[in-house]
């Protein structure tokens, strides 16, 4: 069985050089939406289904590009977390390795949530929360500038993200996610949420040095 295409179907797409192997040169159905913060996106794209579950395309480099959003991604990380109520969070790296972030949910859901540390933007200190679920099949572009976190909302939670940065422990750095000041409604309480010590002692906002002009 042939499994490579003619070479006459590959089509190159002019605007990015990309080389497309489909006879129709079609692109990616893309739902991109901005959320109360515009440079946060949540994106869909369609699922096809039979009997024997599902498909779908979850990143072409070119269409995304297409729709502006020309990151060039370098590393693919996952989490497992076993149980509900597990907090991984408020991350993000200082320049110049700064992330920006495509997060997905592979099993289970999460409350997904991005706050903005731009000192010159004038959504400075507000955040977006959001549920994100394996079912609802979203991602959110987390863009650079913000730290990011999520609380599982169910047992056994699979989360993946790319990153267009590789990780820098050097450059490391993230705000406490029960800081009051943010005004985030997380669905499990500080007694009972489960993090690493690490994540415990981040800073509270008003005593983090500026990090993104």
């Amino acid at each position: 069985m042939d499994l490579l295409p003619e070479a006459s179907q590959l089509v190159r797409d002019e605007d990015r050089n990309f080389l497309r192997i489909d006879g129709k040169g079609m692109r990616m159905q893309l739902d991109v939406h901005s959320l109360a913060i515009p440079d946060v996106k949540l994106i869909r794209t369609p699922r096809f289904s039979d009997a024997r579950g599902y498909f779908c395309e979850t990143f072409q480099r070119a269409d995304f590009a297409a729709q502006g959003l020309d990151n060039d991604f370098l590393q693919d990380n996952q989490s497992s977390s076993d149980r509900s109520g597990t907090v991984r969070g408020l991350h993000f790296q200082r320049p110049p390795f700064a992330q920006t972030k495509l997060v997905r949910v592979l099993r289970g859901s999460i409350f997904d949530v991005t706050v903005d540390l731009r000192r010159s933007s004038p959504s400075f200190g507000r955040h977006i929360a959001i549920e994100l679920s394996s079912e609802g099949n979203e991602q959110l572009l987390v863009p650079a500038g913000f730290a990011h976190g999520f609380c599982t909302l169910e047992p056994d939670t699979v989360v993946f993200y790319k990153v267009d940065q590789v990780y820098s422990a050097a450059h490391d750095g993230g705000v406490n996610w029960a800081d009051s000041g943010l005004g985030i409604e997380w669905p499990v309480a500080s007694a009972e949420a489960i993090l690493s010590e690490k994540d415990r002692g981040l800073p509270m906002l008003a005593d983090l040095a500026p990090v993104f002009e």
